[in-house]
């Protein structure tokens, strides 16, 4: 499956698929049959309109939507996207609100290369909005990046994150979510290491498989049971000739979206079944709750091979963070050496993806770091997506990093140079 051939298939297959939907909407919604009622025009109407929506909205990068924020003066302030850095496979983005004065928190949202955009981060976003500066990694799909671009593997990613915390300086606060958790603490080691200055105010680390083996899941069962090369033999395939990235080798976004959604079949095909009928009864709507989740879970992304076969083998199968022997360009990178930057864990309850355990398996990594600068919150009854997205993240974990992102900030380097060699986090 590494070839053009099976890429383009898939390409065709979604968008033979795409075509099918348009064509049974137009032809169930000719003019004519309208003289002549018939609830079977309807359903396949209905059937047209999602399928068609369904299967593009899967090469189709969403929109971030935040257009104002409603800020504390009580007026709507314009939100404009500014790119702080640009790199071919991902850049650093600042969500900056017109006409309010600069927020005391800096955050920097590390967003998941896990098949799906970043802007999956939409509501984590629109809530710091309002009293953060808010920046995010916004990473690019590989289709669409050119193979004389090079590489991007782990080590690559975690030097993106490495710059990026450097660029925004160490009055930053730093929320990795999910897949980047163990990455992010690797980053953040090896500026310990090299650059202790540069070092962000507090890290919190939401979902993330920091040590997959403390709380084995169907996720990381899987990745010991398959070996690299079966990974590589039916997981590869080179980007197609319709997108830029002609030749490139890469885990396809449709491929990974097959993978999520049968995982739980029987729940997406009730809610595709239930979404005809309302919309065969006229009670659907351009932006309601289904429309609103699957737009966004159905638009996926490609991720370079070797970032996906590299997180298998690296962070999976020979748990290079849980172990403290990741190495990024030829440095070890000891998570120990984080001495001064506060960390803060989140997990879900009910977690199926990166179960409790997995995550806060990096305080006792943070060997070198006081226990007053060591935090963790397990939410009750939330699962993979709660933690960072939905009530309980508004109302229980959000307060909490707030206020732990309060009691850990530094200085703004101004400031900070008129303060003693080595700035201390407040308490």
């Amino acid at each position: 499956m590494r070839y053009m051939l099976s890429y383009d298939l898939m390409e065709t297959l979604r968008n033979a698929n795409q075509w099918y939907g348009a064509t049974a909407l137009s032809m169930a919604s000719y003019p004519a049959f309208a003289a002549i009622p018939n609830p079977m025009l309807n359903w396949m109407a209905a059937w047209g309109e999602v399928t068609e929506r369904s299967f593009q909205r899967m090469v189709a990068k969403p929109d971030w939507g935040i257009h104002t924020v409603t800020c504390e003066d009580g007026k709507d302030h314009l939100v404009e996207i500014d790119k702080v850095i640009e790199r071919p496979f991902g850049d650093l983005i600042h969500f900056r609100v017109s006409g309010r004065k600069t927020q005391p928190r800096k955050v920097l949202l590390v967003a998941p290369m896990s098949g799906h955009y970043a802007t999956l981060l939409r509501s984590t976003v629109k809530s710091l909005i309002e009293n953060c500066e808010v920046y995010i990694t916004d990473w690019h799909n590989a289709r669409d990046i050119p193979v004389s671009a090079g590489k991007f593997d782990v080590e690559d990613y975690t030097l993106y994150l490495v710059d990026f915390m450097k660029e925004l300086g160490p009055d930053t606060h730093v929320i990795a979510v999910c897949q980047p958790a163990p990455l992010t603490l690797a980053a953040t080691a090896y500026l310990a290491d090299i650059d202790p200055e540069a070092q962000p105010s507090s890290l919190t680390l939401i979902g993330g498989p920091v040590d997959p083996d403390a709380t084995p899941t169907d996720v990381t069962d899987f990745g010991h049971r398959v070996t690299m090369g079966q990974l590589e033999q039916t997981m590869i395939q080179r980007v197609g000739f319709k997108y830029k990235g002609v030749g490139r080798k890469v885990y396809p976004g449709l491929l990974q979206l097959s993978s999520f959604m049968s995982m739980n079949m029987e729940r997406h095909s009730k809610a595709f079944s239930e979404q005809i009928a309302r919309v065969s009864r006229g009670e659907a709507t351009d932006h309601d709750p289904h429309n609103r989740f699957y737009d966004e879970y159905l638009a996926v992304m490609d991720m370079p091979a070797e970032f996906y076969l590299s997180t298998v083998e690296r962070i999976f199968k020979n748990r290079e963070i849980g172990a403290n022997t990741f190495t990024v360009a030829g440095r070890k990178v000891d998570i120990g050496k984080i001495t001064d930057v506060a960390v803060k864990t989140v997990e879900g309850a009910k977690d199926d993806i990166s179960a409790p355990g997995q995550c806060i398996a990096a305080l006792d990594l943070c060997t070198g770091l006081p226990e007053e600068k060591k935090a963790s919150h397990v939410e009750p009854g939330a699962g993979h997506y709660g933690i960072f997205a939905g009530r309980s993240w508004r109302n229980n974990i959000r307060p909490l990093v707030i206020e732990f992102m309060n009691a850990n900030t530094r200085k703004p380097p101004k400031a900070a140079a008129k303060r003693p060699a080595k700035p201390q986090a407040a308490e």
